[in-house]
């Protein structure tokens, strides 16, 4: 059985006190008996004083984004290292909002996710269709491309260390959801491209998330699906009673 994979992306969101307030919430609210991984992914700003907090606790940190070189001269950019030295097991890569606002490119994702494989972080691995992708049929052609492009030269052993989320781009921040048909008919076909890229019990084990308007009222009928190993969570995390629901839901 794959074990159950809950990521919180605040985003854009919550200053320091904030941060704290919030995982405090998280913290007292979250029971000794979870059965889900749970990883929050607050801005950078933030990170090294949730990451002190989080010491001690089941709650494991991540980051939003990474760029690809070690050190140099890449104004407002963060290392890999850098994420280490906070804290962090985790960083999300390849997000909608990465790919489409910052004009992130597929090769430029897969060096990130080789990068944060060889020092020690877990890509949280994000690729989905455009609602115009969807309704002109291309989705399977589309989340092909991105896992093709995106995994490219990622060897069967890095593999273990990376989560994959799919994120239909047209569900995310809409209120709208994929019903948890589309969303298995999708997660199914990503663990069928991992099989035939890596192998069969990569793919059997791999984890795979589903974000996109997750909330509360659908995270169970969600997670029901059996190749839907988890979520990565954007707008309900930022509140500690819908965040729990949502753990809770595993």
């Amino acid at each position: 059985m794959r074990k159950k994979v809950i990521a919180g992306n605040w985003k854009m969101n919550m200053d320091l006190h904030q941060s704290q307030k919030l995982v405090s919430g998280i913290i007292n609210g979250l029971g000794k008996d979870t059965k889900a991984e749970v990883i929050i992914c607050p801005p950078f700003t933030s990170l090294s004083e949730i990451g002190s907090l989080l010491k001690g606790t089941q709650i494991k940190l991540g980051a939003q984004n990474m760029f690809f070189e070690e050190s140099g001269a890449f104004t407002g950019e963060v290392s890999a290292d850098m994420l280490k030295s906070v804290g962090c097991d985790y960083v999300i890569l390849g997000h909608s909002e990465r790919r489409v606002i910052f004009n992130e490119p597929d090769e430029q994702i897969n060096k990130k996710i080789k990068t944060a494989i060889v020092k020690g972080l877990k890509p949280i691995f994000c690729f989905g269709e455009l609602l115009e992708q969807r309704e002109k049929g291309e989705t399977m052609q589309v989340v092909s491309r991105q896992v093709e492009k995106g995994l490219e030269g990622v060897s069967a052993e890095q593999m273990k260390n990376v989560i994959i989320a799919y994120e239909p781009v047209w569900a995310i921040g809409t209120g709208k959801t994929a019903t948890p048909e589309q969303a298995q008919e999708v997660h199914s076909f990503i663990r069928e491209l991992v099989a035939k890229k890596v192998s069969a019990s990569i793919a059997e084990n791999i984890i795979i998330q589903y974000g996109g308007s997750v909330k509360p009222e659908n995270t169970g009928e969600l997670l029901s699906q059996k190749d839907i190993d988890g979520a990565l969570v954007g707008g309900a995390c930022l509140k500690a009673d819908s965040f729990l629901s949502i753990i809770a839901a595993t």
